[in-house]
């Protein structure tokens, strides 16, 4: 299943880059990309509701003032 989400306050595209390394780890994820362009996080899970509570914390270890709009 893959799932496209809109980004608030992504302040840089290395930011983004770091977010998309740190998610790609997570168990579960089988893919993922954040473009700091379209400000848009796409994740491809199994499940992909069961990974966001982690995906929110990665992001967060980032880039504390980005939201993700669930």
């Amino acid at each position: 299943m893959k799932k496209t989400f809109k980004l608030i306050d992504l302040d840089c595209a290395n930011c983004a880059a770091k977010m998309e390394t740190a998610i790609k780890k997570l168990p579960g994820v089988t893919d993922a990309s954040v473009s700091f362009m379209a400000q848009k996080m796409t994740i491809e899970a199994e499940d992909v509701d069961a990974v966001m509570k982690d995906v929110v914390k990665c992001c967060k270890k980032v880039e504390p003032d980005c939201e993700i709009v669930l």
